[in-house]
């Protein structure tokens, strides 16, 4: 569980497409063969196996958009895509700040600070309204802000 006391904390929402930090801002990446539109779109798809599901998630004209074609197909949803999820958004956000430089120093600039995703309707990846929420996308850009200042040591 999440409970955010922490003031200084940096406030994100996977839903701001201006945000470079959101997972629908129009960061295009390249992953597993594919050129995909946004980190969001990427996430959806994977959620399936079929590759004519991924396909009409990967040309979806915005995000909202790739979620709900996703949403409507869930009975074909991968059975292990609980346990995996994770991952994937990981896998998508690295691979965003690695593509693009100016979404790596935004979430570098963030420093030590605590990242909390503000969704109050949304308890796994975000807070939730009563910041209860579990702030799993938060945990993901940290996770991916450790790594990046990882590499920039190793250099």
């Amino acid at each position: 569980m999440f409970r955010n006391h922490d003031p200084d904390a940096v406030l994100v929402s996977r839903v701001d497409s201006h945000s470079p930090l959101a997972s629908y801002s129009p960061h295009g990446i390249r992953l597993d063969d594919a050129d995909w539109p946004s980190v969001e779109h990427y996430y959806h798809a994977m959620k399936f196996e079929d590759p004519g599901i991924r396909e009409t998630i990967r040309t979806a004209p915005h995000p909202d958009r790739a979620a709900k074609l996703a949403r409507r197909r869930r009975r074909h949803m991968r059975r292990d895509w609980d346990d995996v999820k994770e991952v994937y958004m990981t896998r998508g956000m690295y691979t965003k700040c690695r593509t693009h430089a100016q979404v790596a120093e935004a979430l570098l600039a963030t420093g030590e600070q605590t990242i909390v995703e503000t969704s109050q309707y949304d308890y796994y990846w975000g807070c939730g309204r009563d910041t209860r929420g579990l702030n799993v996308y938060g945990r993901v850009l940290e996770n991916v802000r450790q790594r990046l200042r990882s590499e920039k040591s190793d250099t």
